[in-house]
């Protein structure tokens, strides 16, 4: 019998996607192990947040197989509905539920998929809210929050569902400078406590600090796979050089 605990957590073989004539996945593959923080960067339009879709299904696929958990990815129904309870997804924009309170919006995941409890939903919710700094915002309604504070309700909301594996696509491209730092503060967190983690994102200083692989998307094709420090200091490949001159200004 195979120890499960070492296959990857979530492996992608082989994944091809397309958008009328656009090949947005060339044959994609990669493994995320548990525990470990996977970066992906690159170009717009690279493929980027297709493939952090694609890890839980938002995105179908043409063809390829995505392995979550030694399960392959199921096409819909409940085994789909079973296995996004199992992946927290934060977006770029923070999709919360506008006319329920922070505190609503965290609850109702674990009371209706998992069945929790109104009082010990509510009880982990408040405690999440405190962990990500927004306790005191429990009873507001989403647009009464800064962005910043939307967002770490969000991943609160994600973390409420106790996911096996958390997919950031762009956590903080919609938001104001200033208020960056205390979502990636929340995620870098989220890091060195041992969550598994596919971050999207053009934040470098995170990648560099919080990631234990970059991977560097170009027109649908994972390019370079490496620590943070060997791809930073050495990419190997143009398109990646190219792409580095460019946002590092330092």
């Amino acid at each position: 019998m195979t120890d499960s605990s070492t296959d990857p957590l979530i492996r992608m073989s082989g994944v091809n996607k397309h958008f009328g004539d656009l090949h947005v996945l060339r044959d994609v593959d990669l493994s995320v192990a548990r525990g470990e923080v996977v970066v992906v960067i690159g170009p717009s339009g690279s493929g980027k947040s297709t493939l952090c879709r694609a890890i839980n299904r938002l995105e179908p696929i043409d063809s390829g197989e995505i392995v979550f958990d030694g399960v392959p990815l199921p096409a819909e129904g409940r085994a789909l509905a079973r296995l996004r309870s199992e992946v927290g997804m934060v977006f770029q924009s923070f999709n919360l539920f506008p006319h329920r309170t922070v505190l609503d919006n965290v609850t109702m995941g674990p009371i209706r998929v998992r069945k929790e409890k109104p009082a010990v939903a509510r009880e982990r919710a408040l405690a999440l809210l405190e962990r990500v700094g927004i306790a005191n915002q429990a009873t507001k309604l989403p647009g009464a929050l800064s962005g910043g504070q939307q967002q770490r309700a969000a991943i609160a909301r994600a973390l409420a569902m106790r996911p096996k594996a958390m997919l950031f696509d762009e956590p903080t491209s919609a938001l104001d400078p200033e208020m960056v730092g205390e979502v990636l503060a929340v995620m870098t967190d989220l890091a060195a406590e041992g969550m598994t983690m596919v971050v999207v994102t053009h934040e470098m200083g995170f990648a560099r600090h919080a990631a234990n692989r970059v991977i560097f998307m170009a027109d649908g094709q994972l390019l370079e796979d490496a620590p943070p420090a060997e791809f930073f200091a050495n990419p190997r490949t143009e398109r990646a050089r190219d792409f580095l001159s460019k946002i590092l200004t330092h």
